[in-house]
């Protein structure tokens, strides 16, 4: 009986570094530069050569693999690592900051992410028959877990149809589906589940999350949100915090410093029009929000990131 365990557990070993060989080999064929790509909707590769500095970003609900290097991800104080022994799930639309800690020529950073539509895990659930959590509680909105087999396999399966655009329309919502079953199923079921609950309160927050996304550049009326929720003011910083990792306050901080950033970036903005873009209506205000957020204050933050992209686009 040892012996017919011993060998499954070294056949799911192999099979485990089989399918992350096959995945990291198939990104690495399909982007052939660093960078981002969306080769099929919902779905994002990435590769990057060098570890990276820490990167401001904002992410939608979905699972996060990496087929070869690792990852940290910060939301508000709490960290989470990652890598190809590990997924990282994200339930409610967050602002964050992340880094990618191993890449090298040799071996490049490989990841995907796939989005996952709160209406499609209801339907996975009720197909399933999958029951709603019992308990109303707070769940926080990311956490890290082992990958196992099955959710590998199904991965590289989805990643596979890249080479078969054919079968793109029928294979790719089963294979989602595949994946959001699994999910829902291993440990960060509860977790999943949370982001469909009718009851209890995680949609109000994610009701919350998508309001501030939607009117960062408007003054933040909390006891207002507060009561359109059907909620106390204290019940509403408590829960949102329980989610999140941040107050509201610091939610809508993070939203209105990183879209001046990409303002600056992208449009040209000084640090005055981009802080009045986003709702600051005190410069010096804004300037010390940012360097406190960035580092550095917004005019020399933006000049190193053009540097940095000239540098890294030269090689």
């Amino acid at each position: 009986m040892e012996s017919n365990n011993d060998q499954q557990i070294q056949r799911e070993a192999r099979r485990l570094y089989d399918n992350r060989e096959e995945l990291a080999a198939r990104i690495c064929d399909i982007i052939r530069k660093d960078g981002t790509l969306q080769p099929l909707p919902g779905l994002h590769l990435s590769r990057t050569s060098i570890p990276l500095k820490r990167v401001h970003s904002v992410v939608e609900s979905s699972v996060a693999v990496i087929a070869q290097g690792s990852k940290e991800v910060w939301l508000g104080e709490n960290r989470y690592r990652y890598d190809p022994f590990h997924y990282l799930l994200t339930t409610v639309e967050l602002p964050r900051v992340s880094q990618v800690l191993e890449a090298s020529l040799a071996r490049p950073y490989l990841a995907l992410r796939l989005e996952l539509a709160p209406a499609l895990v209801s339907s996975v659930m009720v197909e399933a028959a999958l029951s709603l959590p019992t308990a109303w509680t707070d769940v926080r909105a990311m956490d890290v877990s082992p990958v196992d087999g099955n959710l590998l396999d199904a991965f590289v399966r989805l990643v596979r149809l890249l080479d078969a655009p054919a079968e793109v329309p029928a294979l790719m919502p089963l294979l989602t589906r595949e994946i959001i079953a699994r999910l829902l199923m291993g440990k960060q079921g509860p977790r999943l589940r949370h982001l469909v609950m009718e009851r209890g309160y995680t949609p109000h927050i994610a009701t919350a999350v998508k309001r501030l996304r939607q009117d960062f550049d408007q003054p933040l009326r909390i006891e207002q949100l507060a009561q359109e929720l059907g909620m106390s003011l204290s019940g509403f910083h408590h829960h949102f915090k329980a989610v999140t990792a941040m107050s509201p306050l610091q939610f809508q901080k993070r939203l209105r410093l990183q879209e001046a950033r990409r303002l600056m970036l992208s449009e040209d903005l000084d640090a005055a029009g981009a802080a009045s873009r986003v709702g600051y209506q005190d410069a010096s205000h804004f300037n010390r929000e940012y360097k406190s957020l960035f580092g550095t204050p917004p005019m020399r933050d933006v000049q190193r990131l053009r540097e940095e992209a000239l540098t890294f686009s030269d090689h």
